[in-house]
């Protein structure tokens, strides 16, 4: 394989409706990207296990294992970004997939060229994607943060994976420390997200980071909350040369 084939990125397409997935491979083909296509959610995690995949379009109603549970799955056990597609526009659907692990949603019937839109952004803010991130390590509080693994190291030596939306929310917050950041700015760095509404996508991805960061994340201390107004990272930051 050559160097430009390598760098076309690899889309798993998974969804049980047949011509959803077939159209909307040979779509992705055309707009230069390598495209995988999976009917359900054991046939997406043999592709996931066994080539690179570097973004999933997932359904989220598929009979057997459902979107949401392979979501999660997605999102403990890679750094694999997930656009869900759904049926259901409510809010709550909606943040529900964020909450699982989800980096966005696009909501049935959908243009392909907004999906395609979606697709370019999550790449660019994903770490394997971008030059910007190239070597980032920064020790704060007891941990040390690597962008590019998606982990967090502590000083007796544990390490923790991050899901890639915990990855990016606590890069936004080792960007900026000892600083209050609003919810709605860290939705829109986060998710490409600016409406209120998501504001409890952002709770939970903090509480979800307090439980692998904290020592007692029933009273942090390293990410407090600004009643009203959002968290601050309360720690200096160091950055360190990658080994």
């Amino acid at each position: 394989m050559n160097q430009r084939a390598q760098l076309i990125p690899h889309i798993l397409v998974v969804d049980d409706a047949q011509d959803i997935r077939e159209s909307l491979g040979q779509y992705l083909r055309q707009q230069s990207f390598s495209a995988s296509l999976a009917s359900d959610a054991a046939e997406a995690r043999r592709y996931l296990t066994q080539v690179r995949v570097d973004l999933v379009v997932l359904d989220i109603m598929m009979p057997g294992e459902d979107g949401l549970s392979l979501c999660r799955w997605i999102a403990e056990n890679t750094q694999v970004p997930i656009i869900l597609l759904t049926a259901m526009a409510s809010d709550m659907d909606r943040i529900i997939g964020l909450e699982v692990g989800a980096d966005d949603y696009v909501v049935k019937p959908f243009n392909p060229r907004v999906l395609l839109a979606r697709i370019r952004a999550v790449l660019r803010r994903s770490p394997e994607q971008s030059t910007e991130t190239v070597a980032r390590v920064r020790r704060f509080d007891r941990w040390t943060h690597d962008m590019n693994t998606s982990s967090v190291i502590n000083e007796d030596g544990l390490q923790l994976k991050l899901t890639s939306a915990e990855n990016r929310l606590l890069s936004v917050f080792l960007d900026n420390p000892q600083k209050t950041l609003k919810r709605g700015l860290l939705l829109e760095r986060v998710m490409s997200r600016d409406e209120k509404a998501f504001d409890r996508a952002v709770d939970n991805q903090v509480v979800r980071l307090r439980k692998k960061l904290e020592r007692d994340p029933s009273n942090p201390a390293i990410l407090v909350t600004e009643w009203g107004i959002g968290y601050k990272l309360v720690a200096d930051v160091i950055d360190v040369e990658a080994r």
